[in-house]
């Protein structure tokens, strides 16, 4: 497949988007609860929400990513599926190891389309050579992602991300207990589904986990909070 050029999101600028990812837990309150409890994680201060439905039929997973694109201002992207991304206008695709290779992925999308590309170890460093940003992990274990890689523990992802040597994004057992340091120690943001969408009240929870982002942001600058 031969290459094409695209204008890309500036590395800054996608550091801003990930900075705290709310992943899509469940449906049992409907597309409409969804909807809601992801614009509560915005205003509480979520920068992106990943729409990720591993047993939904292609058609209920583009009318909820369409819903989620119609209802938000912050960028929405898909788990896995760049078709649905492509086809309800998100932002950008989300892919794992066993999914649509990211060079194919770039080649398919239109220019700004955001990638990104899972990361649990070195040898898939080359997979995400074209990927806008790395979600490396688990960096804990997680009742999310029973059948996950073991984790790599935060140096062990923090020489992850530096080797990929582009934005990242911890995932994996991340809660408001270890999201400051997490950050601190050298990731960008933080993606998670049971510490946000999950939570009572996702606005609290969203505002909670991104002031702790902002924290480890201003440690590792050197800048009291």
């Amino acid at each position: 497949m031969p290459e094409r050029a695209h204008a890309r999101w500036a590395p800054d600028a996608v550091r801003d988007a990930i900075r705290l990812i709310a992943i899509t837990d469940d449906l049992r309150d409907g597309v409409d609860g969804l909807v809601a409890r992801a614009t509560a994680a915005e205003r509480g201060g979520a920068t992106m929400v990943q729409v990720r439905f591993k047993a939904l039929t292609s058609r209920e997973l583009l009318r909820i990513t369409r819903a989620l694109v119609g209802a938000l201002q912050i960028p929405v992207v898909v788990n896995d599926r760049l078709d649905i991304a492509l086809a309800a206008d998100a932002a950008g695709v989300h892919v794992g190891i066993t999914d649509l290779p990211v060079r194919i992925a770039r080649a398919l999308a239109p220019e700004h389309f955001l990638i990104g590309a899972s990361l649990t170890h070195a040898g898939e460093l080359i997979e995400c050579d074209d990927a806008d940003y790395v979600g490396v992990g688990p960096l804990f274990g997680t009742p999310s992602k029973p059948d996950a890689s073991p984790p790599t523990g935060v140096p062990g992802g923090v020489a992850l991300a530096r080797a990929a040597a582009r934005p990242a994004v911890a995932i994996g057992g991340v809660d408001d207990s270890n999201t400051q340091d997490i950050v601190q120690a050298g990731f960008d943001g933080v993606s998670v589904i049971r510490a946000v969408l999950s939570q009572p009240d996702p606005e609290v929870a969203a505002r909670t986990l991104r002031t702790a982002v902002e924290r480890g942001v201003h440690a590792r600058a050197g800048v009291s909070a």
